[in-house]
């Protein structure tokens, strides 16, 4: 039997599509039922860096006592029927249902089906501030990158399914909803209980780091979802690099390949392909003792997992000019609030990109 296995009571069923909420999925276990196994189910996504991740995670899992249940969820045009058809089952009888991502329409779909009284939404990152500030308004549930376009013939099919997720996520008398986040919340809903990841388990687990004497930078994906333009982002890459003496360069899982060799020949930096969630690549270390970054989730959650080191963490502003023509009208002013809202973080001023 592993180490942590246990007995956890409800009988819970969590859904993860991401490294990172599969490290929320833990925090929360650690947090909120210690001890307590359960079954994981990973949908895996088909990018390679995400799965590799998505492999070292369930690693994780398996040694703190959850049964993790692998599911080629989009590996094929039947994928989705038989990964939902094989599920229905355990959701019916689920009573409690963890979930990272409430905007996936995989997601939203098992929504439908369980009977679950207790719900919980762990983060996914920056995401889960739009979820909650959607929720508390009553709007329909859409990404904030995409927030301020037209639905498109697939949103108006899937329309039904969101809305029936949405009251789900709703708390009343016979089902409770908890937010479990290190991000701020500006508003919250009303009934739903919001718990703190102080990411506790992750300090007890790994770490203190070894310290750097340089800087290390982490990447974005705003380029890869149209939200930046690539040229203005490596023109600011490569100015804070060498305003900083950064040398690593942390890709995000969701980087493009072309544009990762473009940055390493054109500002000297060493890419870095994580096998873990930053978070935990950070505190088990060597980290420079500054980390640069743009507006995204490590900027909140970096200072949690890293708290009691010597680690600065220093974000620098999305200037309005590097955006896109087909970013959201909301873009500018929800990275904004990415930004001003963080704690124990330096900001730099916006870096002239040319």
């Amino acid at each position: 039997m592993n180490r942590r296995a246990g007995s956890a009571g409800p009988r819970t069923l969590a859904f993860v599509e991401s490294p990172v909420q599969l490290l929320n999925v833990l925090e929360w276990a650690h947090e909120r039922a210690p001890g307590a196994g359960f079954t994981l189910v990973v949908l895996s996504p088909l990018d390679p860096m995400t799965r590799g991740q998505l492999r070292r995670m369930s690693e994780l899992a398996r040694e703190e006592g959850h049964q993790v249940r692998w599911e080629e969820a989009r590996g094929g045009a039947m994928a989705p029927f038989q990964t939902i058809g094989g599920l229905t089952g355990m959701l019916r009888k689920a009573d409690r249902v963890v979930l990272g991502d409430p905007f996936s329409r995989y997601v939203q779909l098992l929504l439908t089906i369980t009977r679950a009284r207790d719900l919980v939404v762990v983060d996914d990152g920056t995401a889960t501030m739009e979820f909650v500030a959607q929720l508390a308004r009553g709007e329909r549930l859409v990404r904030w990158h995409r927030k301020g376009g037209r639905p498109g013939p697939r949103d108006l099919v899937f329309a039904p399914v969101s809305s029936v997720a949405r009251r789900r996520l709703t708390p009343h008398e016979n089902r409770t909803v908890e937010i479990f986040s290190s991000m701020p919340m500006e508003e919250t809903p009303p009934g739903v209980t919001v718990t703190a990841n102080a990411f506790a388990w992750t300090r007890s687990r790994f770490g203190p780091p070894r310290i750097t004497k340089g800087a290390d930078m982490v990447g974005t994906s705003l380029v890869e979802t149209g939200v930046v333009d690539g040229d203005r982002y490596l023109e600011a890459v490569r100015s804070l690099a060498k305003t900083h003496g950064a040398t690593r360069y942390f890709a995000h899982r969701r980087e493009a390949t072309e544009k990762l060799h473009r940055l390493a020949v054109e500002t000297g930096l060493e890419i870095v392909r994580p096998d873990l969630p930053l978070e935990l690549i950070a505190r088990r270390g060597p980290v420079g003792r500054t980390i640069l970054s743009f507006p995204s989730t490590v900027v909140h959650t970096l200072p949690l997992a890293l708290v009691g080191t010597d680690v600065r963490v220093s974000v620098c502003d999305i200037d309005p000019e590097w955006l896109t023509r087909n970013a959201s009208p909301r873009a500018q002013g929800f990275l904004s609030g990415v930004t001003g809202s963080a704690r124990d973080v330096t900001r730099l001023s916006t870096v002239t990109a040319v």
